[in-house]
């Protein structure tokens, strides 16, 4: 998989990131549901993971690549790991910062974006990175960066989007662009952008990552249910915040929209 042309990085909206005000930890806004619907499948599978490897996180460096406002830094940090987290946009970066220091957790946020990593090498014991991989525009090089990064044997944590029929109606036309449903902003995310399993592992292996295994994400309830739910949304009969009580994902083997996994470095 190549860099990622300027006409197609041009069809994304990241400025959304940039707003103004606290846009992650609000319960009624649309980036809140990935703290109500999406993590506690994230950290959940991560948590899987280290139980089954025996890892005890506790005093482990662990970077997050693409903090945003902390969401999921703030549960990273919880399961022990000395946590730094870096995020191109200042305003997600100073929400992050603000709420760490209202919630007394000790965690560093860095300015920078995931292609330039401003650390040296072998610097953490985990990188994690979600929802961030099919945001950027060279991918090769954040996967490079990352590696660099870590330490021996550290762990590298993931999840993206996969480039599939199933994908571009559920991810892009029903989450995104077709307003009976849609709950995300219409130029969130890009198909073409999306990335396939084989594509990543490729990528792994050519930056020194052992990849282990990948597993599916889905929404927990079934498409006509999921339907209802959003359709609930549109209408004003639900907020974003009871959408987030009710619509979240687990984790599966359908791999279709949502994948997550991990490599080693080796």
């Amino acid at each position: 998989m190549e860099k990622i042309s300027t006409e197609v990085y041009k069809k994304i909206d990241n400025d959304l990131y940039n707003a103004d005000g606290d846009i992650w930890w609000k319960p009624d806004t649309v980036l809140n549901l990935l703290k109500t619907s999406v993590n506690p499948c994230r950290v959940g599978y991560l948590n899987t993971v280290l139980t089954r490897l025996t890892i005890n996180p506790e005093g482990m460096t662990a970077l997050e690549v693409g903090s945003g406002g902390g969401i999921l830094t703030e549960e990273i940090c919880k399961l022990g790991f000395k946590t730094t987290g870096i995020e191109p946009s200042e305003n997600s970066r100073n929400t992050a910062i603000n709420h760490a220091k209202q919630s007394g957790l000790n965690i560093k946020y860095d300015q920078g974006f995931a292609e330039n990593l401003p650390y040296p090498d072998q610097s953490f014991d985990c990188v994690v990175c979600c929802d961030v991989l099919e945001h950027v525009m060279d991918l090769p090089k954040v996967i490079s960066e990352i590696s660099r990064v870590l330490k021996p044997n550290g762990l590298f944590f993931y999840d993206t989007l996969n480039r599939t029929f199933v994908s571009k109606l559920v991810a892009i036309k029903i989450w995104q662009e077709w307003k009976r449903w849609a709950f995300m902003p219409p130029n969130l995310h890009n198909w073409d952008m999306f990335i396939k399993p084989e594509e990543l592992k490729t990528l792994l292996a050519k930056n020194n990552l052992d990849w282990k295994e990948h597993r599916g994400s889905s929404p927990n309830v079934s498409i006509p249910t999921m339907l209802n739910y959003l359709r609930k949304r549109a209408k004003g009969v639900w907020t974003f915040a009871e959408l987030g009580e009710n619509f979240i994902l687990v984790e599966s083997n359908d791999m279709n929209i949502l994948y997550m996994g991990y490599a080693v470095k080796k």
